[in-house]
């Protein structure tokens, strides 16, 4: 029943898909117009090299050490304090070719300790001149949720919601993906990163893929796909107030890591999820709300094993852009909730969360942004080497970010 309805879902995105007009651009982060000109230098002479850090401080005003989220800060909580890289970034990207589009993105600072790791590495092939219709092959981000999309280089909270980030770990996994927008709306996509306004990117007004579904930089497990489908679009009132709106659906078979105390005989669970974006752009006031639901593996305390189980969250958030001169600032409130298991967890971790962040970015100029938020959390996190563990608590977290 739960791949019928799954497939149903995705069937669907597929019919609409066809009401949303014609237009758009190559990468979340490429600001470079859509071009089918002839390439008139070697392919190397294009490649072009930018990138971000980001430092964070976590441990002002902290109520509780035991309140921690290792998929969204590792430095957040725990016996350990101090500054803290949380990413460094440098993106290699270049048109190689008329119809061909490459991107590798290393993190120098994968996990809070300094070691490199790939997180995008992939190419785009252009199917028609214009570059409307176009493969993706390589690791990149799986189409699923707006904020999961937008970089980490652009989002205002520090972390994203759990929500939807607990579909895919680290947003990115193995595959292929097929995107189509028409021209027009690439250069909107593009001008929504391009502009401040904090968009997602070019992943098109829709998107196709089929993923290892085991996350990046993981090996695959078993021998089936995941399915992924997205349908996205950036609308413009006549006032210039752009409004995207969007929906999305996956689902596969995932592997889980269990803990060899408990019960071991099921390692393999379906999963399936779905869910609509909503984003109405700060000019100067906006708004944020993505929400999905579904089933999937999750720890239960009561009987020490995995289960299959339903899963939801979502979060709403609310901004303010403010230019003073050159610079900028952005107050910002976020509350995000989640009630389900985490699959990349160690036994599908058991999450119940319910989180409040009260913040403000300041930019006072391109190349430099600081953030300060204010989080007030009660998360609960329990498998089998921790079958109790409901945690609150209060800090304020600061990040340094630099452009380049």
């Amino acid at each position: 029943m739960r791949k019928i309805f799954a497939g149903t879902m995705i069937f669907m995105i597929v019919t609409f898909s066809n009401v949303f007009a014609r237009d758009v651009e190559r990468d979340s982060l490429n600001n470079a117009a859509p071009s089918s000109k002839k390439l008139t230098k070697p392919w190397y002479e294009t490649i072009q090299l930018r990138g971000y850090a980001q430092m964070r401080y976590n441990g002002l005003l902290e109520t509780n050490p035991d309140l921690q989220c290792a998929q969204c800060d590792r430095s957040w909580g725990g016996d350990g304090g101090g500054f803290f890289f949380r990413r460094i970034r440098m993106i290699f990207s270049g048109q190689i070719h008329e119809r061909i589009f490459m991107y590798i993105q290393p993190d120098l600072a994968s996990g809070g300790n300094n070691f490199a790791q790939i997180r995008d590495a992939y190419f785009d092939l252009g199917l028609d001149a214009k570059q409307e219709f176009r493969l993706r092959i390589g690791q990149s981000k799986v189409p699923f949720g707006f904020e999961n999309l937008q970089s980490s280089q652009n989002r205002l909270p520090l972390d994203r919601h759990d929500g939807l980030n607990s579909a895919v770990l680290n947003e990115r996994d193995l595959g292929v993906f097929f995107y189509y927008a028409p021209s027009e709306i690439r250069q909107r996509f593009n001008y929504l990163v391009s502009s401040g306004l904090k968009g997602s990117g070019d992943y098109g007004v829709f998107g196709l893929g089929l993923y290892n579904g085991q996350t990046a930089n993981l090996p695959e497990r078993n021998k089936n796909f995941h399915v992924v489908s997205r349908a996205s679009y950036p609308w413009e009132l006549p006032s210039g107030q752009f409004i995207e709106t969007s929906f999305q659906a996956y689902t596969g078979k995932f592997v889980i890591n269990r803990n060899p105390q408990t019960d071991f005989d099921q390692t393999e669970f379906e999963e399936f999820r779905y869910g609509p974006s909503v984003i109405v752009y700060p000019q100067p006031f906006g708004i944020q709300a993505e929400f999905n639901w579904g089933r999937g593996p999750e720890y239960d305390p009561e009987t020490n094993e995995v289960k299959d189980a339903p899963l939801r969250g979502g979060y709403v958030l609310a901004n303010y852009f403010i230019q003073t001169g050159k610079d900028i600032f952005i107050p910002f409130t976020r509350y995000h909730y989640y009630k389900g298991g985490k699959k990349f967890e160690l036994d599908a971790t058991r999450h119940r969360v319910n989180e409040l962040e009260l913040g403000i970015e300041w930019q006072p100029n391109r190349n430099f942004e600081l953030v300060a938020m204010y989080t007030i959390s009660d998360r609960t996190f329990e498998n089998s080497l921790n079958p109790d563990n409901r945690q609150k608590g209060s800090l304020l977290r600061l990040q340094a970010q630099v452009n380049f």
